[in-house]
C-alpha cells in the first residue's frame, strides 16, 4: 500500500523507489535555503556533483569555507549516486562571485576592480583572483595573463561601436566585436556565469543577429544568447591542466578518485566511428511564466 500526493506540477508515490531521488532533491532544496539569507544566491542543488557539500555562511565572505566530502553519496539517503568518487585531500572552498555588474548608463563611469592576489583553489580546476573595489572584496575566476595590480573594467552599457577590452574585463555580449574570446558567460541576463568556467577553456563570438549574439562553445556547439548577457574577456587560467600527469594510483586517490576496474579495454575500432553532423544552433530564450487557469467549482443540489 502506498500513499499518493497530487500537486499541480508534481505527482509521486512515497514508497516508489524510482521517485525517491526527486523527493530527496525537493527536501534538500527546502532545508538548505531555509536558514541562508545572503546577498548572493546559493548554488542550486541540481548543480551539485556529489563530491563535496559546502558549509555556506549567512553573508558573503572571502574567508575560505569548510566543506564535507560526500564521496558520491546523497547527503540525505546516504546511497551512492555517483560511482568512482571517494577519499581525497580536504580542501577549502573559495566562494567565487559569478555575477559581474556594472553601470548601464552612457555617461556613467565603469566599475574598476583591482587584482590583489592570484591563488589556487583545490575545489576547482582554474585559479581564482581576489579583487577589490573600495572596501568590497570578492573572488573571481582568473585569466591566463592576469597578475596582481591589474585593473579590471566592468560595464553594462552597449555602445554603438564595439569596445576594445583588455583581458579580465567584463562587458555585455552586444558590446564586443566578432572573434572575441570570452568566458564566464551568462545564460540569462542577470543570472550569473553559466558557460565556460573550467581551466583553459574559452568561447568565441561568431556573429550578431539583431538582438542575439551567437557564440561557439569549446564543445563546438553554437549558442544564441541575448546581447545583454555579461561575459568576461580572455582565456581562463591554468591552461595546461589537461596535461597534468598523475603518475601513480596514490596521486589519483589524493584527487578524490576511487580505483577503476583495472581492466584494459581495447578500443579496436572494429565497428567504426559514426560521423555525425554538428549539432544545430541552440537558441536560449527566457520562458514566459505560465498563466494559472481559472477553476470554477459548482455544487449541484441533491434535494
Amino acid at each position: 500500500m502506498s500513499v499518493s500526493f497530487l500537486a499541480p506540477s508534481l505527482r509521486f508515490s512515497v514508497f516508489d523507489p524510482t521517485k525517491l531521488k526527486t523527493i530527496h532533491s525537493v527536501f534538500f532544496n527546502v532545508v538548505r535555503h531555509k536558514w541562508n539569507f545572503t546577498h548572493m544566491e546559493l548554488p542550486s542543488p541540481k548543480s551539485r556533483n556529489f563530491r563535496r557539500e559546502i558549509e555556506w555562511p549567512e553573508k558573503y565572505t572571502v574567508k575560505p569555507l569548510n566543506n564535507k566530502h560526500l564521496a558520491g553519496r546523497d547527503p540525505i539517503s546516504g546511497r551512492v549516486v555517483v560511482k568512482g568518487l571517494g577519499g581525497g585531500i580536504k580542501q577549502k572552498y573559495h566562494w567565487v562571485d559569478l555575477k559581474r555588474f556594472g553601470p548601464t548608463g552612457e555617461h556613467d563611469a565603469p566599475r574598476i576592480d583591482r587584482v590583489l592576489e592570484i591563488m589556487d583553489c583545490g575545489c576547482r580546476t582554474a585559479k581564482v583572483a581576489l579583487v577589490g573595489c573600495g572596501t568590497n572584496l570578492k573572488y573571481i575566476i582568473a585569466t591566463v595573463n592576469m597578475k596582481p595590480g591589474d585593473m579590471l573594467v566592468t560595464s553594462g552599457y552597449i555602445p554603438r561601436i564595439p569596445v576594445n577590452p583588455n583581458e579580465g574585463d567584463a562587458y555585455p555580449l552586444g558590446a564586443l566585436s566578432k572573434g572575441t574570446k570570452v568566458h564566464c558567460i551568462e545564460k540569462m541576463p542577470g543570472e550569473g556565469a553559466h558557460y565556460v568556467m573550467t581551466a583553459g577553456s574559452t568561447a568565441t563570438i561568431l556573429r550578431q543577429v539583431d538582438d542575439r549574439v551567437i557564440i561557439q562553445l569549446p564543445s563546438k556547439l553554437q549558442v544564441s544568447l541575448s546581447k545583454h548577457c555579461m561575459a568576461s574577456i580572455g582565456q581562463i587560467s591554468n591552461a595546461n591542466h589537461f596535461k597534468e600527469h598523475i603518475g601513480s594510483p596514490n596521486r589519483n586517490r589524493e584527487l578524490g578518485n576511487r580505483p577503476r576496474s583495472g581492466l584494459w579495454q581495447r578500443k579496436t575500432g572494429r565497428f567504426g566511428r559514426k560521423i555525425r553532423p554538428p549539432p544545430p544552433l541552440k537558441i536560449i530564450t527566457e520562458l514566459a511564466p505560465k498563466k494559472l487557469e481559472k477553476v470554477t467549482l459548482e455544487l449541484s443540489a441533491l434535494f
